[in-house]
């Protein structure tokens, strides 16, 4: 049986209020709302960034045109993506950070993963595949500091078990057309092994 503390982990980060001043001050001024999406049996772990605005309001991470893209780079649907028996969804924030003065993306606090992610990651302890979407996630996870080209460059040096990849948004459409490679390479295996740890859960 899961110990109490573990099931109970979405229900306390989605309480968590520990950037409530910090997200105040940003332009969007926006309230904390963290998006908890796991369970502990979940097989499968796409460790992401942060929340966009679009998932701060709907509350339903990666609810956006970056969501189909990775959905399509993984070779799954949405009922199979969100269901948390399966698939673990854990940002580098569980909150959107906001943005700047400039629009730009704030980066995620580091106070949220050092407030929640060791514990999140105990939790998970049926994953089996890590999917890692980003640099953030790169860095957490696999205690890079290479750039993001590098790391996903050398997938096979994870795989089958890590893969990094790069962020899904549209804003990497430029990165993906420079580096074949990685619609040649990487996504097929890694549907390959997203069949696989599915079939066999």
């Amino acid at each position: 049986m899961t110990p109490p503390s573990e099931t109970e982990l979405p229900t306390q980060i989605s309480a968590c209020r520990l950037c409530a001043d910090r997200f105040a001050a940003t332009a969007t001024a926006h309230a904390p709302r963290p998006v908890a999406w796991f369970r502990p049996a979940a097989r499968i772990l796409i460790a992401g960034q942060a929340p966009g605005l679009r998932v701060h309001q709907s509350g339903v991470p990666f609810d956006d045109a970056s969501g189909d893209r990775l959905r399509k780079w993984l070779g799954i649907g949405r009922d199979t993506f969100y269901d948390t028996d399966r698939v673990a969804i854990v940002p580098m924030a569980f909150c959107f950070p906001g943005y700047d003065a400039k629009g730009a993306d704030l980066p995620p606090p580091a106070i949220c993963r050092a407030t929640w992610h060791d514990r999140v990651m105990s939790a998970l302890s049926e994953v089996r595949l890590r999917v890692l979407v980003g640099g953030y996630a790169h860095r957490y996870h696999l205690g890079t500091r290479a750039g993001v080209t590098e790391t996903v460059r050398a997938w096979r040096a994870h795989a089958p078990g890590i893969f990094p990849l790069p962020h899904p948004s549209w804003r990497n459409t430029g990165w993906l057309k420079k580096n074949p490679w990685f619609e040649a390479e990487v996504l097929p295996a890694l549907r390959m092994q997203v069949r696989e740890v599915l079939d066999d859960g």
